[in-house]
């Protein structure tokens, strides 16, 4: 990508029956924004016009018809599809959730062709998108598998006071406990350390893991899985220098604000984290998908059926997301700069041959002799 333009911002249009485009033509309101970035909706004119109209919102935007014909200054909307698609505001529908992949799908292509930066999603429904094509939980078990080229995703929810990320995510009550292992645990959180390096310029992050249990187990009156699993994966991560700490009981946790003194939370599972967030975090909460490759965020709320087409949606969370996308983008390169060209490495063994001193000189690729 070149260094001179601004950074290209994709944004996938979401369920088209939701407050997707609601939000996104209002974080777009204020053309101030676009000093910021180049954004590259990817969607349907027809139906942006549609959900535009229906609110009497005035955001405009240039409809192009591939990636590389966006330009700054301006609200680029990529035509992803040529089909009708009925749209029933507030209603869940199966053509809603084909229009989502559709958006989706093209954004994952382009991002593999290196035509955008980062990439921030609007809500999807789950029920309404699966299809052969989509058999996921989510966005995030998505977009690992599609361009995560092996490696592990972590959910971060986060605003500019709280980071929590999860060790299981769209998993059903039942399945939590046995999917809590001390392998699982680790894993998680070394994602989650990297990316708190990496991502948000920590140098050395402090990481409270909650407990399982209530009252953390109650030493083992309420279960043992702190005693069994998360202590030994505490005092593992702490020999691989990471600083994690706990298990907190979460209701403690969170109630006494004890997060305010952490870098991150590390939580068991999705609503134990996601509860107290979304509580504390208002409408200022991100989601962002950590340890892939791509730069995915996206707002903390979902479709929001029960409003969309009201105007009411408040888009705050959206423009966050973008926000966000762009400072953790700046920031892996400003974390993967100095290591791109390490200074020549020398190799002090010197070796007397009569009056001259030679020393062997290690650059990236080569070998060269010099005299002293």
């Amino acid at each position: 990508m070149e260094q001179d333009r601004k950074i290209r911002v994709a944004i996938t249009h979401g369920d088209t029956n939701g407050v997707g485009y609601e939000v996104i033509l209002k974080a777009f309101a204020d053309p101030a924004i676009l000093e910021l970035c180049t954004p590259i909706i990817y969607g349907s004119p027809k139906i942006a016009s549609y959900h535009r109209k229906a609110l009497n919102l005035e955001t405009a935007f240039s409809i192009i018809s591939s990636a590389e014909e966006a330009r700054d200054g301006r609200v680029n909307l990529l035509t992803c599809f040529d089909d009708e698609i009925k749209v029933e505001l507030g209603q869940p529908s199966l053509e809603a959730g084909r229009a989502a992949l559709i958006a989706l799908d093209k954004a994952m292509t382009d991002y593999r062709s290196g035509l955008y930066d980062v990439l921030v999603t609007a809500p999807i429904n789950k029920a309404t998108i699966q299809s052969p094509g989509f058999q996921f939980p989510g966005h995030t078990e998505y977009i690992e598998t599609s361009v995560g080229e092996g490696k592990k995703a972590i959910m971060i929810l986060m605003n500019e006071n709280l980071r929590v990320a999860l060790v299981t995510t769209h998993l059903p009550i039942r399945q939590v406990a046995q999917a809590i292992t001390k392998e699982a645990i680790i894993e998680k959180a070394a994602i989650f350390h990297q990316s708190l390096k990496r991502d948000f310029r920590i140098s050395n992050p402090r990481i409270a893991v909650l407990a399982l249990n209530p009252h953390a187990g109650d030493d083992g009156v309420l279960g043992t899985e702190e005693k069994d699993i998360i202590k030994p994966a505490i005092d593992e991560l702490a020999a691989q220098g990471i600083q994690a700490f706990g298990p907190y009981p979460a209701d403690g946790f969170f109630g006494a604000a004890t997060y305010e003194h952490f870098d991150g939370v590390l939580a068991m599972y999705h609503d134990q984290g996601l509860a107290p967030f979304k509580t504390i975090a208002n409408d200022t909460g991100v989601n962002y998908t950590a340890g892939l490759p791509i730069v995915r965020t996206s707002p903390d709320h979902g479709t929001a059926f029960d409003i969309a087409g009201q105007g009411k949606a408040d888009e705050n969370s959206m423009r966050q997301a973008i926000y966000t996308a762009i400072d953790i983008y700046r920031n892996r390169i400003n974390y993967d700069e100095p290591l791109q060209n390490p200074l020549p490495k020398l190799f002090h063994e010197k070796r007397e041959d009569g009056e001259k001193v030679r020393f062997a000189v290690f650059k990236p690729g080569k070998k060269t002799e010099q005299e002293s």
